[in-house]
């Protein structure tokens, strides 16, 4: 099944792009969510007008992300775990962790924008990378500290 992208999707491609994609794909998750709608001939007059409609509000989430980004800039979150006589921690440290503690400072983000490659397991100091829209990145200065 052929469709247009309404949104970037990773691994398929950026907006306005005509892809094909498995119909039970395209279906069950790109149509939910309005990524894409149908290629066609109709579609394709619908998407010059939802362009302009997208770009606009793309510019004020781009200016919204950078606005949050500025503020984010130097927040540091200190977070409290139970830890061994070695360091490590009894369990781990998420992204969802981080995210509930910027929450409680006043910042709303979703623990998929907390970019971790790997749970924290050991206490200290941690620089993390927080994705917020259309590559505007910021850095979380994550602190683990013994319970």
């Amino acid at each position: 099944m052929e469709v247009i992208l309404l949104e970037e999707v990773s691994g398929l491609g950026r907006r306005g792009a005509t892809v094909k994609v498995a119909s039970g794909y395209a279906r069950n998750f790109l149509l939910p969510r309005r990524l894409a709608v149908p290629a066609g001939t109709t579609t394709a007059n619908q998407l010059k007008t939802l362009t302009t409609a997208l770009e606009t509000r793309d510019s004020k989430l781009r200016q919204d992300a950078e606005a949050l980004a500025s503020r984010l800039h130097g927040a540091r979150v200190t977070i409290t775990a139970r830890v061994s006589e070695d360091g490590s921690l009894y369990g781990s440290v998420t992204g969802g962790d981080v995210a509930d503690e910027l929450a409680k400072q006043g910042f709303e983000i979703d623990k998929r924008q907390v970019q971790l490659d790997e749970h924290l397991k050991q206490a200290g100091t941690y620089e993390v990378p927080v994705r917020l829209f259309g590559g505007v990145n910021a850095q979380v200065t994550v602190e683990v500290v013994p319970q």
